[in-house]
């Protein structure tokens, strides 16, 4: 059992870097880790005892994940406690939220390189091809996120 702790706790850590890496905080990673790890619900005081943090740090990064749709926060009759447990295959949405904003820079990098004066051939074109790769970007991240929200059940 031992084995499964420690590997329990590396996964939690691995998943703050991962995010982290992402420019997210680390503890937001983390609670996804440990419910990803546990698929349970956990009420806010166990997100902080477990993940040895503040119910402050919980609160706004557990606000963070489920603004993003890979968390739902949810109630249980009887108890006042708000609790949050990972979403049913959150991963597409975690998809579909990073090409959306490809898609959003991609029209704001092609409106911009629209508004250059003429006679700059090179630089708009550059310009243009960098727009190009984040419509290419966005439109991979699409068809990545059909194939993860059409996955069967393990």
């Amino acid at each position: 059992m031992q084995d499964v702790a420690e590997t329990r706790a590396r996964f939690i850590e691995l998943i703050g870097m991962v995010t982290q890496a992402e420019g997210l905080p680390r503890i937001s990673g983390r609670i996804l880790g440990l419910l990803i790890f546990d698929g349970r619900a956990y009420s806010f005081g166990d997100l902080a005892r477990e993940l040895q943090v503040s119910r402050g740090s919980i609160s706004s990064n557990a606000r963070m994940l489920a603004e993003r749709g890979a968390i739902e926060r949810i109630a249980r009759p009887g108890d006042r406690q708000d609790y949050y447990q990972i979403r049913e295959n959150p991963y597409d949405t975690f998809l579909k939220g990073i090409a959306a904003r490809a898609e959003k820079t991609a029209q704001d990098i092609a409106q911009l390189a629209g508004q250059l004066p003429e006679g700059m051939g090179e630089t708009t074109a550059r310009v243009r091809d960098y727009a190009f790769f984040y419509k290419v970007l966005a439109e991979g991240i699409l068809i990545a996120s059909e194939k993860v929200g059409s996955k069967p059940d393990n």
